[in-house]
Parts: C-alpha cells; sequence; structure tokens
C-alpha cells in the first residue's frame, strides 16, 4: 500500500474522500471531531504543493437530489477557518477544479446519482478529478459506494 506522506504531490491535484459526516443542528455543526481528524491529510498535501478537493457524505438526502439541510456549506466553513484559507463548494462535477494550494469541497456526495449503487460512470468521474485520490474516510471505508470503492478501483 502505499502512503500518501511518501507521495510527491506537488502540482497536482489530489482528491480527498473524508467521513464528514458531522451532527448538526439548524444549520450548526454540533461535534466537530470528525472535520478535526481530517485535517491533519488535507493540509499535508496543500502544504506538499496540491491542490485539494474533498469528497463526503453528511446525513442521509435522497440520492441524486440536491437539499440545502445536508450541504456541506458549513464543513467547508469550517475546514476553511482551521486552515486560515477560503474553502469553496461545487454544486457539480464540472465545477471541482483547483489550483496549487486551494481546497474545494464537492458537494454533498449523496446529491450525485449511483453513489450508493457504486455506478462505475460516476466512480470514473471522481476519480478522474485528480492526479491522486486518497481514501481517509475510514468510517465509511466498509461501504462499497462510488466515491469509497469505485472510484479507488
Amino acid at each position: 500500500m502505499k502512503k500518501f506522506a511518501d507521495q510527491d504531490v506537488k502540482g497536482k491535484v489530489v482528491v480527498i474522500r473524508q467521513d464528514l459526516n458531522v451532527p448538526m443542528k439548524d444549520g450548526k455543526i454540533t461535534n466537530d471531531k470528525r472535520i478535526r481528524a481530517a485535517l491533519p491529510t488535507i493540509k499535508m498535501a496543500l502544504d506538499k504543493g496540491a491542490g485539494v478537493i474533498v469528497l463526503s457524505h453528511l446525513g442521509r438526502p435522497t440520492e441524486g437530489q440536491y437539499d440545502e439541510q445536508f450541504s456541506l456549506k458549513p464543513i467547508a466553513e469550517a475546514i476553511g477557518q482551521s486552515l486560515g484559507i477560503n474553502v469553496k463548494v461545487a454544486k457539480e462535477i464540472s465545477e471541482a477544479k483547483v489550483a496549487p494550494g486551494e481546497c474545494l469541497l464537492l458537494e454533498n456526495i449523496r446529491f450525485f446519482k449511483g453513489e450508493k449503487k457504486n455506478d462505475p460512470e460516476l466512480a470514473a468521474k471522481l476519480a478522474a478529478l485528480g492526479d491522486c485520490y486518497v481514501m481517509d474516510a475510514f468510517g465509511t471505508a466498509h461501504r462499497a459506494q462510488a466515491s469509497t470503492e469505485g472510484a479507488v478501483r
């Protein structure tokens, strides 16, 4: 197994699948433990000169449908505050583009049809977002879904 810490990612785009499924109440994060656990990998990629695209799910929205209450916007804001940078959120895969030193969250992965059924087409689109794909979502690693298994394959 390759270790991310050993990879040269300067000038590349790193896609990181995280488990940022944090508890929320009235649009506010009530426990940021998973966000804090994700920060070292994101920071390492940025420090190595990469652009970072983060993938995660939040809650249980109806797959394939945008639902504001399950948006990753509050999580992007929390990551940005912790890292001292602006973290954008892309609603569409085609909008997920970053330059070195930038971090972006692709909107809740479950808003995309095919995530839960491990659709090979969705998995290929997610894998193609970057030069390096890091599976850092231990809490979701048991699920054979497009962002956890298909894109890695």
